[in-house]
């Protein structure tokens, strides 16, 4: 699973591309069902936007070790000389990630590059982060959350952010060791808050993600559940549609046609249920038409090998 783990992501953010921005109201009638083109971006099937590349730039980055210069110079790359896009141009970017990363090409340390306003938590850094656990997961869960922390900042500091970003790797992670969903789930809602309160995070701040921490979020019915770019509703709903199907295709399906920020919603969920039911439930019509596919299955095998 190590090996096809970025690929997952590509997958579902292609998904969603077309159909980012439309209401769930609109795609309703017409839900998403297969890989399409086109629609929002115009695109070709198969192509990919930001919440990939910089999935990719990230894990292009951990082939060569853990080195946060690094990583911040491969955004400077694909934003400003199209690296790791799908077609050989940027055509989305959120606004907080396109501030830090101009801050970053005028020399800011990718520690400070972040911005940590409140009003900065979109879900930039989440889409994005899925291959730090690989590095991360032979480690301590102090540094565990340390380099969460760094990686996350260089786009997103506000520590909502962070523990988003945090919470997500800890499920990947344990997806890696134990496939049952129920019993991660559930372990995460007692380590998660422990660990948040022993390193004495503002506990307003833990709050934020109760629906997640305290309450079942599988039994929610959808529309409760919000799909938009804040980065707490990202998880929640991606979580909530992980945890409400059973199979990789109706989960990520599921979460595209949320509407909204479709595409990330898409890419976050499909994370999960990549590790979750592997590569080889990923139907291969979606896999045969995406962009670049080769440089992905290459850049997989090294992050593999690395890993």
């Amino acid at each position: 699973m190590i090996v096809y783990a970025n690929k997952y992501f590509c997958n579902n953010n292609a998904l969603g591309v077309p159909v980012e921005f439309k209401s769930r109201d609109e795609l309703r009638p017409h839900p998403v069902e297969e890989m399409t083109g086109h629609g929002t971006y115009d695109m070709p099937p198969g192509t990919w936007s930001d919440d990939s590349s910089l999935t990719f730039c990230l894990a292009d980055a951990l082939t060569g070790g853990y080195d946060l210069k690094a990583i911040g110079k491969n955004f400077v790359k694909w934003y400003y000389h199209n690296y790791w896009t799908a077609r050989g141009k940027v055509f989305d970017i959120g606004g907080t990630t396109r501030q830090a990363i101009e801050r970053l090409a005028r020399g800011e340390d990718p520690e400070r590059s972040g911005s940590t306003d409140e009003g900065s938590n979109g879900n930039g850094s989440l889409m994005r982060i899925s291959p730090l656990v690989f590095w991360l997961k032979d480690k301590e869960i102090d540094e565990r959350y340390r380099i969460t922390r760094q990686v996350s900042g260089i786009t997103h500091g506000h520590i909502r952010s962070v523990i988003a970003c945090f919470y997500y790797l800890e499920f990947l992670r344990k997806l890696l060791y134990i496939n049952d969903r129920e019993k991660i789930y559930k372990s995460l809602r007692e380590e998660i808050p422990e660990f948040l309160q022993f390193i004495q995070l503002d506990p307003e701040e833990i709050r934020k993600f109760d629906r997640l921490l305290k309450v079942d979020i599988s039994r929610l019915p959808e529309e409760e559940i919000r799909s938009d770019g804040y980065v707490v509703h990202t998880l929640e709903a991606s979580i909530w549609s992980f945890m409400t199907t059973d199979n990789f295709k109706d989960a990520v399906l599921r979460a595209v046609n949320l509407g909204g920020d479709s595409d990330t919603t898409g890419a976050v969920t499909g994370g999960l249920a990549g590790l979750c039911y592997s590569y080889k439930n990923i139907p291969m019509k979606w896999i045969e038409v995406l962009a670049r596919r080769e440089d992905i299955e290459e850049l997989a095998e090294r992050l593999g090998q690395r890993a």
